[in-house]
């Protein structure tokens, strides 16, 4: 027996390592380590998950395999009926599961580099193809293109993100507009949507998950991983129109979502407070972070809406950069990929976290 040939020399998705496997690479103890490399949330989560968490006692018993208490409590926080949302074991999953029950061998799925991984990659995994409409210079979407694509591809599938990863730009609405006019399910990933403005009113005006009652090509993806501080639970969420949705449930996996994760995320629904001033204080650095970067000769950061800041590198290449500062204990995000071989991504961290960037970046000017 032997694996199915598509997987013989199938490109696998790279991804960050922790800090226990980081601390053993590196000869350096956990505490001497920057992170800066996957966009997690450096104040990590409320203390009322904490507490919940544990006082678990019911981690013998398999979870609610439709996350009914979470949904109900999602459907207050989104505004969105909770018979339109599905839970899931992270963002990434819920990516997976809809190429799954949309695709067949073959299909097309329009990507739009640079952005997140995962999209080509599960693409790939469900027998699709993928059909990449490059971004603008200023990382901006070609909806001209885009549309052309879907059109001449007879594509099943977009997928867009904003805040974008890696640069942090946000859709515009008109751009998302024309694009709902043509026959394609739009998944807009809103991972980071939370990052957009200091209080909860505000960043829910940016997100379009309430559009999805109005528009049935649309589905939109959000997850706990950033502003909520629990990636390392794995839990996530999406709003799907109606007609897809019995696909969905019927193709899901009966206990995704464990039953600490559902905790977490319910309890983290009922500290918004808490939350909502650790995303202030983290957009708070992220401007401090953009201001101090820029004084550096060789870093060009690009302006962003999210927890993270996309930097090009002059005199000297982005991978040398990287190097540089893995040898101080500072990681970054490198992508080796013609489109940002000339980049490097740095998450938001603690101001104390910053402080030693800079004093690593000023070594080299």
């Amino acid at each position: 027996m032997k694996p199915a040939e598509r997987f013989r020399n199938f490109q696998k998705y790279s991804p960050i390592e922790p800090f226990e496997v980081l601390s053993k690479r590196l000869g350096r103890k956990i505490e001497d380590i920057v992170k800066l490399d996957a966009n997690e949330n450096p104040y990590g989560p409320a203390q009322a998950v904490k507490q919940s968490l544990a006082n678990l006692n019911n981690i013998n018993i398999y979870p609610d395999p439709e996350s009914r208490a979470l949904r109900a409590k999602l459907s207050e926080f989104t505004g969105v009926d909770q018979n339109l949302l599905l839970a899931g074991a992270g963002a990434d999953e819920l990516i997976d599961l809809i190429l799954r029950v949309m695709l067949e061998p073959g299909d097309v799925v329009i990507n739009c580099p640079p952005t997140f991984g995962m999209y080509p990659f599960d693409t790939r995994l469900n027998n699709g193809v993928v059909f990449e409409v490059t971004r603008n210079n200023d990382f901006s979407i070609n909806t001209k293109k885009i549309r052309e694509a879907i059109t001449e591809n007879s594509a099943k599938i977009l997928f867009l993100t904003s805040p974008n990863n890696p640069d942090g730009s946000l859709i515009l609405d008109e751009d998302l507009r024309q694009i709902l006019e043509l026959p394609v399910l739009v998944v807009l990933d809103e991972a980071y949507i939370e990052f957009t403005a200091d209080t909860l009113t505000d960043w829910r005006k940016k997100s379009h998950i309430q559009w999805v009652s109005s528009f049935e090509n649309l589905v939109v993806l959000r997850t706990f991983s950033k502003w909520a501080g629990l990636a390392g639970l794995r839990v996530g969420y999406g709003a799907f129109p109606s007609w897809l949705l019995p696909s969905m449930w019927a193709a899901k996996q009966p206990y995704n979502v464990n039953v600490a994760a559902n905790q977490a995320a319910i309890e983290s629904l009922k500290s918004l407070d808490f939350l909502t001033n650790n995303v202030r204080k983290i957009r708070q650095d992220q401007r401090k972070l953009f201001r101090m970067l820029s004084t550096i000769p060789f870093i060009e950061p690009v302006p962003s809406e999210a927890n993270f800041i996309l930097c090009r590198v002059n005199n000297f290449s982005a991978s040398y950069l990287k190097n540089f500062l893995l040898e101080k204990g500072i990681m970054v995000r490198y992508y080796e990929t013609p489109l940002l071989e000339n980049y490097i991504r740095i998450s938001v961290g603690k101001p104390d976290d910053h402080m030693r960037l800079m004093k690593a970046l000023e070594e080299l000017q």
